[in-house]
């Protein structure tokens, strides 16, 4: 995912964990700090790029806020079912019959 580009939609904030939000805010502020750093020094080659971080940044306020008010659900940990190895019932019918004759 890509600060400041259409990926950072907010039903993709809506599935991430708390802690990554914020991991998401401090690279989105380091990025911001380094596009106006690039403008003050008039290296900065797209200046559309900042309000593009601005709002990513209003953003995950925005969703970080809404889960501590309780309007936007946290999402459910997902659960990995453990696959159940599956017995060989041919092998055990046969090696059964083969005993029975």
């Amino acid at each position: 995912m890509a600060i400041g580009t259409k990926e950072l939609a907010t039903s993709e904030l809506d599935t991430f964990e708390d802690q990554r939000l914020v991991e998401e805010l401090r690279k989105a502020k380091e990025e911001l700090f380094n596009l106006r750093f690039q403008s003050a020094t008039g290296q900065l080659e797209s200046h559309g790029r900042i309000r593009a971080v601005k709002r990513d940044i209003a953003r995950l306020y925005t969703v970080i806020r809404e889960r501590e008010l309780g309007i936007r659900a946290t999402p459910a940990p997902v659960e990995t079912k453990a696959k159940k190895s599956k017995a060989k019932k041919s092998e055990e019918t046969s090696t059964a019959e083969g005993e029975a004759e």
